[in-house]
């Protein structure tokens, strides 16, 4: 009996540097080693089925990814969880799930939002990044490229900001919440964002934590 069984999970500090192809490769391991059967696609080189909403990028941690994978079993959804909890490697975590109908809409259609932490070195006074946040969430527009291997983008990134806050100042770090626009038509980069706010270098710390579906 097929069933769509759709989970949350996280990944932690000691995984974020496992590319998304990595990670897709190791749930089929773990899987395995818990002695659940996990459902193939058809044709003569079948692939285990299996999808996550919004891939995490290399460097950044998560802690409530959403998972769906379709399985071969008759076993409740809690034993199912409990069984992969107990194969898991250090740093990947496993949430709440509960099986979905096989014809819901993809975990990709469905996604929204993303929220995320970002840790950042502070470089100015906290009032001065306050400042730089309300000018931001201010504009209508900001044309804005980077670029990526060959290729320059460029894009409205006021477009992909829904808000932005500081959470907390901590000697030379400051913590920003953002919750930024991750749907089928494209998604908003943290550290973009950090940019446009005047931060110099790489984000510390980008570290996910919820996926909003419509």
């Amino acid at each position: 009996m097929m069933k769509r069984l759709r989970f949350q999970f996280g990944r932690g500090d000691g995984l974020k540097f496992l590319s998304h192809l990595d990670m897709m490769r190791l749930w089929p391991r773990i899987f395995r080693r818990a002695g659940i059967d996990l459902a193939y696609s058809e044709g003569f080189n079948g692939h285990p089925r299996l999808a996550v909403a919004a891939p995490l990028a290399v460097g950044w941690t998560g802690e409530a990814e959403l998972m769906d994978v379709w399985l071969d079993t008759s076993l409740p959804a809690e034993s199912i969880l409990t069984c992969i909890s107990r194969k898991l490697p250090e740093d990947l975590s496993i949430g709440q799930g509960m099986f979905v109908p096989e014809e819901a809409p993809s975990l990709q259609s469905q996604i929204r939002f993303a929220e995320y932490r970002i840790l950042s070195v502070i470089d100015r006074s906290a009032g001065e990044v306050g400042q730089a946040v309300d000018c931001l969430l201010g504009l209508s527009t900001l044309d804005w490229s980077y670029q990526r291997d060959e290729e320059t983008k460029r894009y409205d990134l006021r477009a992909q900001i829904e808000t932005i806050s500081v959470e907390n100042v901590d000697g030379d770090n400051v913590s920003l919440l953002m919750r930024l626009k991750n749907d089928p038509s494209g998604s908003g980069r943290p550290e973009q964002v950090c940019l446009a706010l005047g931060f110099r270098g790489h984000p510390l710390k980008i570290h996910r934590t919820r996926l909003v579906l419509a």
